[in-house]
């Protein structure tokens, strides 16, 4: 996977919390992609994670690499591990400028089959934690003088994938991020929400299959996949000052796949 090489300390002075941020040792998905590259922007980095060693494994790369960071083992659907996340942050930096809520669980589903406990679960990973997160960071935030929460959603939830728990998870999450974007923005608090599509990740092919895969690169507009290091540069773009006149954008990371037509897409797939 291509990884950037030029940095430019656009978050020198900041620290950040990126939830679901950890690992395996030699896998980079979309957390550990954006606790990386904010790390070598210059920020301070509380890498979270439910699983504390896989946590540890991004935070220890970046030590290793000249980066300050900590690793927090966090169930970010619980506000006693989000206010403690927040409080854990702060006392180790000193501050809290961005969060990252990367943090998700997908599990396909239709009516037949969901059943209340998965879609209790999904929706407390996907969207309640992003309550819960953004409540006890807005006000050390807001003490700073601002901050900016950046939370990951899906193109799943801008069209329907067939996941019934997910996609409206995912679609909630835009419209909390305006929500909090408009009452906290006064505060210099801007909130975002950025949607990776079609981008290859370490779940994304440990769940697809070939020919899947070979499908939707197919019906992308640019012929070829993302990948997590592109999702981590449009949420450093968004989290940095760079963009401090952004509020309440639903950012489609995903080759222009969110704007084409089924016959559109259909032609793509024909063709290519």
């Amino acid at each position: 996977m291509p990884e950037p090489t030029r940095y430019l300390g656009r978050l020198a002075g900041k620290a950040a919390i990126v939830t679901g941020a950890g690992a395996a040792e030699d896998e980079i998905g979309i957390g550990r992609a954006i606790a990386y590259i904010m790390a070598r922007e210059g920020a301070k980095v509380a890498c979270a994670d439910l699983d504390g060693a896989r946590a540890e494994a991004t935070a220890a790369q970046i030590r290793a690499e000249g980066g300050e960071a900590i690793a927090v083992a966090a169930d970010v659907s619980l506000p006693e591990d989000c206010e403690a996340l927040v409080e854990t942050t702060v006392k180790t930096f000193g501050q809290l400028d961005i969060l990252v809520n990367n943090v998700g669980i997908s599990v396909p589903t239709n009516l037949e089959s969901v059943t209340l406990d998965l879609w209790n679960r999904t929706i407390a990973v996907n969207l309640t934690s992003v309550m819960l997160m953004s409540k006890y960071a807005v006000p050390v935030m807001a003490a700073r003088g601002g901050g900016s929460i950046v939370n990951i959603s899906s193109l799943a939830g801008m069209r329907a994938m067939g996941a019934v728990a997910y996609g409206p998870s995912k679609a909630a999450m835009a419209q909390l991020s305006r929500e909090i974007g408009v009452l906290h923005g006064r505060q210099g608090i801007r909130v975002n929400t950025v949607a990776p599509g079609h981008v290859m990740t370490p779940h994304a092919m440990s769940k697809l299959p070939a020919s899947m895969r070979e499908a939707r690169r197919k019906v992308g507009p640019l012929g070829v996949e993302g990948d997590a290091w592109d999702v981590a540069q449009a949420v450093l773009f968004i989290a940095s000052d760079e963009a401090r006149f952004i509020n309440g954008v639903h950012l489609a990371v995903d080759g222009g796949v969110e704007g084409i037509g089924p016959m559109v897409g259909h032609a793509l797939i024909s063709e290519a």
